[in-house]
């Protein structure tokens, strides 16, 4: 049946328009930010455990006490985004300690991040002040409990 808008109205199409999610328990959007998410997320995390552990082949970084607060919320905060849980204040204090140590490391190199060695960190960044606006999505713990 066509709405009074014509058959190019998608109000009514699962997870478009007004967030309705019929009968459907998850759309193909809530799958694609799951995947996105979670991959991210991961990331980020074995790159906190590069700084803190020395896995992955890199460097353990500790004797700087900011490389420390970073690789923690690199870590802890990566694993906890891949979840989906606590996702908003976690992917925002990520930013703000992505910004940080773009700022610290990549900044003195250029004003561009092409310039700088600083492209994955600004896409990180910008990917988890979108998670930290958008929130978990409903494939997550905190969509479980309703504050995703």
């Amino acid at each position: 049946m066509e709405s009074e808008l014509g058959p190019l109205d998608r109000r009514s199409s699962v997870g478009v328009g007004s967030g309705a999610r019929g009968s459907d328990m998850h759309d193909n959007h809530d799958v694609a930010f799951f995947f996105t998410r979670f991959i991210f997320a991961l990331s980020i995390a074995c790159h906190g455990a590069q700084t803190l552990f020395g896995l992955f082949g890199g460097p353990q970084n500790t004797r700087d006490p900011w490389m420390v607060i970073a690789g923690l919320f690199e870590f802890v905060g990566g694993l906890a985004i891949a979840l989906g849980v606590f996702t908003r204040p976690l992917a925002f204090f990520l930013s703000v300690v992505l910004g940080v140590t773009y700022y610290k490391v990549n900044f003195g190199g250029g004003l561009w991040p092409i310039e700088n060695r600083g492209e994955v960190t600004v896409l990180f960044l910008a990917f988890f002040l979108y998670v930290a606006a958008r929130g978990a999505g409903a494939i997550s713990i905190d969509g479980l409990r309703g504050s995703a």
